[in-house]
């Protein structure tokens, strides 16, 4: 199903299409059923104001990160935005949702969306079924034998499960672009959640006592927090960025707080409670592994006590790593072992500013200046047709 918002009016910052169509970007809304029958919107931004519309088009793929949407590459606005970036550039841009967030909580036949039978799953599951679907699709309506691939955080760990439990898939990627990669987790420096991972197995535990297994799904109150305490004019809007800063490193030089009403007005987009407790595990036993259900339940999963690691070494698509030494979320240490491993790594790009955090690959001032052309470059140098 495709739905073009082209001409459409809507308020900035209600929706992914609303907004890029607010810009005068052309964009379309299409659905797709995964083989486990969660059905996913995606948002593509065929052609732009300087760039129409064209069948030869290389078609770029961006998957967000943990608790985020497709808002990740739109939200900051033209000639900041990833998504609008690329467009500008000639690129044909399709952007994921992962199954349960805010444009993706829908089932073929699961009706209760805040059931346990819905969110069954973990960010595995997002790798296994939910970016093979949407890729397939984005080749099979783009008639694209290949696409390039961008993922910022879990948007990068759900593509090394991907390419190590499906490597077909590595034939239908022409490069991968990993944004603030996270694989393996042992050296992470947030404190925060550092000490939220020691305490995983309890929170999981209350987590299913409670019957909640949906985490910060979009919400008006958090959307109505930020337009009061998090703009320019409030006292507090140091507290909205100190909540940023403590999972994800401090860098208040990059961070716009006139936008921070924006960014809460779509992020977060919620996620399944598993998904927090496998990244805990990842953290706890230093390993890039599939989902520990502990040892009796291991042995019904996957026929041995401990979950099997992913095997990355069977990653044949050529992967390109760009981080920072300020991620508190994907440390240099753990991303040169993430690059030991890969079977086909091709770039470690380390970004010119040492103070660069997790999320200012998504919304930093100068995203633009030291990442997003360095993408640009390469594409034009190393992989153009």
């Amino acid at each position: 199903m495709v739905q073009n918002l082209f001409t459409a009016a809507g308020e900035v910052g209600a929706t992914v299409p609303a907004m890029i169509a607010h810009h005068g970007y052309m964009v379309e809304t299409h659905h797709v059923t995964t083989y486990d029958g969660y059905i996913l919107q995606m948002h593509r931004i065929p052609a732009t104001p300087t760039s129409p519309a064209a069948t030869n088009k290389s078609a770029v793929f961006l998957m967000h990160g943990l608790l985020s949407s497709s808002a990740d590459w739109v939200v900051m606005g033209p000639g900041k935005g990833l998504a609008y970036i690329l467009a500008d550039a000639g690129y044909d841009v399709w952007m994921g949702n992962a199954r349960g967030n805010t444009y993706s909580k829908n089932h073929t036949t699961i009706t209760d969306f805040a059931g346990k039978e819905f969110w069954d799953f973990e960010w595995h599951q997002i790798g296994y079924y939910d970016l093979p679907a949407m890729i397939d699709y984005t080749l099979t309506n783009t008639g694209q034998r290949k696409l390039i691939y961008v993922g910022h955080s879990q948007g990068t760990t759900s593509f090394y499960v991907m390419a190590s439990a499906k490597p077909e898939y590595n034939d239908k990627i022409n490069v991968m672009f990993s944004l603030a990669p996270v694989a393996y987790m042992g050296n992470l420096k947030s404190p925060l959640l550092r000490l939220t991972s020691t305490l995983v197995n309890t929170l999981e535990a209350i987590f299913d006592l409670f019957g909640e297994y949906e985490f910060l799904p979009k919400s008006d109150l958090i959307a109505l927090v930020g337009s009061k305490f998090c703009h320019d004019d409030a006292l507090t809007q140091f507290l909205c960025s100190n909540v940023l800063f403590l999972m994800c490193g401090f860098n208040k030089a990059q961070l716009n707080t006139t936008m921070l009403p924006v960014i809460f007005k779509h992020t977060p987009a919620g996620a399944s409670t598993r998904q927090l407790v496998h990244y805990g595990q990842e953290i706890v036993f230093r390993k890039f592994r599939q989902y520990d259900y502990g040892p009796v339940l291991n042995l019904h999963h996957y026929h041995k006590i401990t979950p099997p690691n992913y095997n990355l070494g069977r990653i044949s698509a050529p992967v390109h790593l760009l981080y920072s030494d300020n991620d508190w979320m994907a440390a240099v240490s753990d991303v040169e072992k993430l690059y030991s491993e890969l079977g086909n790594p091709v770039e470690k790009y380390r970004i010119l500013d040492g103070k660069w955090n997790h999320l200012d690959f998504l919304w930093g001032i100068n995203a633009k200046e030291l990442v997003y052309n360095h993408i640009l470059t390469t594409l034009e140098n190393q992989y153009s047709d």
